[in-house]
Order: structure tokens, then sequence, then C-alpha cells
């Protein structure tokens, strides 16, 4: 899906007259995907220098220009800062990253627990890019009263 038919697909969402957050439709999965560490090594902010020049890990790339290719949104969401935009978006295009945003700022020191009003699914990084696969975890959510 290319960048313009995201742009088309996320916005003027209007119900009952006001507009509200758009949902996606079913079987299209709004990726984010950090950098350092998980599709290249792990570059700190405090090395900008070898941002420019770090290899990405092979099955990343192949796997995230697939999920591209297959109509999925693919964000990388960063800790670098907007310091590193230029080389961060230089280093995405010149190994050939299919993408339709960067986020950079995200918060440092892991550990993320993310609360949203929209379904949120999480993949810890450990090695290898796969096709995701179905597996029961135990997480932790919001007590809604209803114990099952």
């Amino acid at each position: 899906m290319k960048k313009e038919d995201v742009e088309k697909l996320l916005h003027d969402k209007v119900e009952d007259g006001l507009h509200i957050s758009p949902i996606l439709p079913e079987g299209i999965k709004n990726y984010l995907i950090d950098i350092d560490g998980t599709v290249t090594e792990d570059v700190p902010n405090e090395e900008p220098e070898r941002m420019g020049t770090c290899e990405p890990f092979p099955d990343a790339l192949a796997t995230l220009n697939k999920w591209y290719d297959e109509g999925h949104i693919i964000c990388f969401f960063t800790s670098r800062t907007e310091a590193h935009r230029e080389v961060t978006e230089m280093w995405l295009n010149k190994h050939g990253f299919k993408y339709h945003s960067l986020l950079m700022g995200k918060p440092r020191g892991g550990n993320y627990h993310w609360i949203d009003n929209h379904l949120v699914k999480a993949t810890r990084y450990r090695g290898h890019f796969t096709d995701l696969v179905e597996k029961e975890v135990t997480i932790e959510v919001f007590d809604d009263g209803k114990h099952e």
C-alpha cells in the first residue's frame, strides 16, 4: 500500500456527523518497528556516526518489505532524536526499506507498557525476523470486573 493510500485510509472517518479515529480493515496491521537492535545492530544515540554505516539484518529487511508489499503499514518508531532524522531516512532508503512513516523520540530504556484505546499487540525481537505465529501468553490488562 502506497503512502498516499494509507493517508486516504486513515483520514476523513465520520460517524453520526463527528470525525472518529480510523480503524484499519481486517487483516491489515499497523506495524511499529524499532530500528537500533531490531533491524540493525544496537547503535546508541551517543554514537550517531555509526547510524549511517551499520548494516541491516537481512531477515528484517526481507520480512518488513514483504509485509509492506502485503498491504500492511510500516512505521519505524525509534529512540533516535530529530537531529538523527536525516541520517536515519538516508540509511533506510539506502538499504531499500519500504515504509510509510518514521517517528523519532521514542522513550529510551525499554520495559514499555503501552496503554491505548485501540487494540495493541507486541512482539519482542529476539534475534530473528520471521512471519508472526500465534502463541498463548499471559498479559497484564486493566481490571474490567470480569474474571474469566
